[in-house]
């Protein structure tokens, strides 16, 4: 295989196929997922279900950066742009790979993993706008270097319009802007933790850096929403998010952006935000150019399980009757879709508020209903039986045991006793979000995995002596993903910070922890000395002589006072043998009518080879990336653990062709044309759920 790639390689190069530079045009991906509606979608036909079976590797483009790379890239007028699995932008002719600038971040900045950029132009001014820890960067399109004349030559505070609190908390953004007109409508990522900064969203001049707008996702007391928050909610600066961290829809011809928001911050503990909590969990209609609110609509009430909304919306047009609508589709982490008309947020399918059980735990107050759309159906499954356990596992009876004695009811708030989550934290619909084509059919990738959720008592809940000052702020900041002991979490494939010392030095580890990196958040207002007791812990070098001290007592960035209870750890269902510990599927791509709300077909995404020698059929696996369509009939997606890239017939959910990534392709593909040829190309840089790291970004074409 490898000398027949290296082959075709010299073929193509001999055959001197298209070169970069070529005006615009329709064969470009020049937006984030397509188009700024979101469609995955592409008019590109000569890769189609007659031909795609000849599809071999045209070019591969290694960076150099080994690790998860979930970037969706840009391909503008023949050349493609994209990012390192560190944040490093670059360039290349996308007809054969080669390199043409590349952007490397100056100095200690943090290096969040980054899902795609953001392209502007006017006349000659063509400009590449991403974000780079807490900044917002517009680059020369042409040449990678800064716009000087943008903001602080080139760099714009992505906290500018948050408010003076908020200046030294974490802010990134991971999903690229939204650009309308001038404008560039930021998405921010924030702490899930108490004393997160608030999600509000930003308008950006894209010529100059001002600050041009802001919609406050937490309203002020006095502002619309507020009657849904406590007053004393409204002024408490512990309660942050609410962001709209998936990225957005744009419907430039009405002049609006739809944002789907997350969930208001703390994440598991409402106590202290007790109401309805506008604008969390939203899906906000906004006028473009100035912010205002024209609607909205919340799809989880109170939310105290982190059912952020996961994905950008898509925009299309569905027939009711002889009529066509416009209108907007968002997916779930619940596996649900609410499809609205665009102009007005009229849904155009039923959708019922369904009860839902109080908390067990003195303080929380849950929303009393939850809504459930009656049609489409969800594209996952909704609740387990101790049937649905472990019929491959050979530890069935002890995963059937844990199953009896958890909370299994939907919208079921957690306590100190185990929930099991289903669909889990990582969805349903996750990051990669839907597809949609122009006959109203919306394609959608999804997680079939339960979670294990459970409430613990906060550090200013538990007894000053039971824990050292570096104990305390481990289990603060670090032991929910890492684990109470250092051990990590194998199951969702945290690594263990036993050995940390072995591989980072004091410094880095440092760094880290205050800018982030990867999808792991920075604690930037961690103060000084509780920085040097945290690392002296990590580093084994803590020093406990008598009776613990409580350093916490001195300063608290991460403020619990009032909240009392806080997730004990993020952990997979799974059996010995490390599979999800539900029957299959465990990972499903669904096509979905939204003109009748009925589905196509579903079938899984995804196998584990060991189960397949055994005579299983296809499981599926978690996905993390999502599909695209194309006018060839095709439907292409990665995503799966399992490091294949697919390519189906849209029509059936038939597997027309697959190819083995020398990485798990953790991303959302991008097809275009250079020239007279069709590309279609993916990131590969693996290293989630535990698979082999790549750095290769690999185009496919026709023979």
């Amino acid at each position: 295989m490898i000398a027949m790639r290296a082959q075709f390689f010299a073929l193509v190069l001999q055959a001197g196929i298209a070169t970069a530079g070529q005006p615009a045009g329709s064969g470009d991906w020049a937006n984030y997922l397509g188009d700024e509606e979101r469609s995955h979608y592409s008019s590109l036909a000569q890769i189609n279900k007659s031909n795609v079976g000849q599809l071999l590797p045209a070019w591969e483009y290694k960076t150099g950066v080994f690790g998860e790379m979930q970037c969706n890239p840009l391909i503008i007028a023949g050349v493609l742009y994209g990012v390192t699995g560190d944040g490093q932008v670059f360039a290349l002719d996308a007809s054969n790979g080669v390199e043409q600038w590349r952007f490397m971040p100056p100095g200690e900045r943090s290096h969040q993993t980054l899902r795609g950029l953001a392209f502007w132009e006017d006349g000659a001014d063509r400009r590449i706008l991403c974000a780079m820890g807490s900044s917002l960067v517009a680059l020369d399109a042409a040449t990678g270097r800064l716009i000087e004349t943008f903001g602080d030559r080139g760099w714009v505070s992505l906290k500018a319009g948050l408010g003076e609190e908020a200046q030294d908390r974490w802010v990134v953004s991971t999903t690229p802007g939204t650009v309308f007109e001038d404008l560039i409508i930021m998405p921010t990522r924030v702490s899930e933790r108490a004393n997160a900064a608030p999600g509000y969203i930003q308008a950006f001049n894209i010529r100059s850096g001002d600050l041009e707008w802001v919609f406050r996702t937490i309203p002020l007391p006095g502002d619309p929403g507020s009657e849904t928050w406590s007053s004393e909610a409204l002024t408490n600066p512990e309660i942050g998010g609410a962001n709209s961290w998936a990225g957005m829809a744009l419907d430039s011809a009405r002049g609006l952006v739809f944002a789907p928001t997350g969930s208001a911050a703390p994440d598991f503990w409402g106590g202290n935000r007790p109401g309805q909590n506008l604008f969390a969990n939203c899906l906000l209609a906004l006028d473009a150019r100035t912010g205002e609110l024209k609607w909205h609509y919340q799809f989880v009430h109170h939310d105290i399980w982190d059912r952020d909304l996961p994905a950008p919306p898509n925009l299309l047009r569905v027939r009711r009757g002889s009529v066509m609508i416009d209108a907007v589709a968002q997916v779930t982490k619940s596996g649900f879709i609410f499809v609205f008309d665009r102009e007005t947020g009229a849904l155009l399918f039923p959708v019922d508020e369904v009860p839902a059980p109080q908390s067990s735990l003195a303080g929380e107050i849950a929303w009393p209903t939850q809504p459930v759309p009656q049609l489409p159906a969800p594209f996952t499954r909704q609740s387990l039986e101790v049937d649905d356990i472990g019929r491959l596992a050979p530890d069935r009876a002890q995963l059937q045991a844990v199953f009896r004695a958890a909370q299994t009811e939907r919208f079921a708030p957690f306590n100190e006793t185990e929930t099991i989550l289903f669909p889990g934290f990582d969805g349903g619909a996750e990051w990669g979000g839907a597809a949609v084509d122009p006959g109203g059919v919306l394609y959608v990738n999804a997680n079939e995995m339960a979670w294990v959720a459970r409430l613990r008592k906060t550090p200013r809940a538990v007894e000053s002596d039971e824990l050292s000052a570096g104990a305390r702020q481990y289990r603060l900041f670090c032991s929910a993903c890492h684990g109470e002991e250092r051990q990590g979490i194998a199951a969702s494939q945290v690594p263990a910070l036993v050995d940390v010392s072995s591989h980072l030095s004091r410094a880095e580890i440092a760094m880290v922890i205050r800018a982030g990196k990867g999808m792991m958040p920075g604690f930037s207002a961690l103060p000084g000395a509780d920085l040097q007791v945290l690392l002296d812990y990590l580093l084994n070098q803590e020093k406990v002589e008598g009776p613990p001290k409580d350093s916490t007592k001195a300063s608290q960035p991460d403020s619990s006072i009032e909240t009392p209870y806080e997730l004990a750890g993020y952990v997979r269902f799974v059996d010995q043998n490390g599979y999800p510990a539900i029957n299959p599927p465990w990972g499903t791509l669904t096509a979905i009518d939204l003109n009748t709300g009925e589905h196509r077909w579903q079938i899984p995404l995804g196998a584990f080879k060991t189960l397949s020698d055994q005579g299983h059929p296809p499981t599926g696996t978690e996905n993390y990336g999502g599909p695209i369509v194309t006018e060839g009939g095709l439907l292409f997606i990665a995503a799966s653990k399992d490091g294949m890239f697919r390519a189906f017939d849209k029509t059936t959910g038939q597997l027309l062709w697959e190819y083995a990534l020398p990485a798990p392709g953790f991303a959302t593909p991008a097809t275009y044309q250079v020239g007279s040829k069709q590309f279609v190309v993916v990131a590969a840089g693996g290293g989630k759920l535990g698979t082999a790291k790549g750095d290769s970004y690999i185009a496919f074409s026709l023979p």
